[in-house]
């Protein structure tokens, strides 16, 4: 059977399993922390923004955007996203607050 690539890889990933997911709902975004494992029992992540977009007619669509981090990335992705955080918080401190302040009023 021919599979094109878009098809085969969603025919890999049923064949790997979730181990966790979490959800961060932000606004107009959802963002998914998958933790999936090979078949070889090796985890990697997957992160998915997902955003809800109001067709003129109406309906509702969602673009999705995903990125794979393998293990040995870890923690070169984890120190970069801090040290980018950390410097957005330092040079913009009145955006932080306002972004935490909007995100706490949207949980409500």
């Amino acid at each position: 059977m021919f599979l094109n690539s878009n098809a085969h890889r969603e025919a890999e990933d049923h064949e790997e399993r979730q181990v966790l997911s979490k959800t961060v709902k932000a606004g107009r975004r959802t963002y998914f922390f998958d933790v999936r494992a090979t078949r070889a029992d090796d985890y990697y992540l997957t992160i998915t923004e997902s955003r809800k977009m109001t067709q003129a007619d109406g309906s509702v669509t969602y673009n999705r955007h995903k990125i794979f981090l393998y293990k040995e990335d870890f923690s070169k992705f984890a120190d970069t996203l801090q040290e980018v955080v950390d410097f957005i918080r330092r040079e913009r401190p009145q955006d932080a607050h306002k972004d935490e302040a909007a995100q706490t009023e949207e949980d409500l």
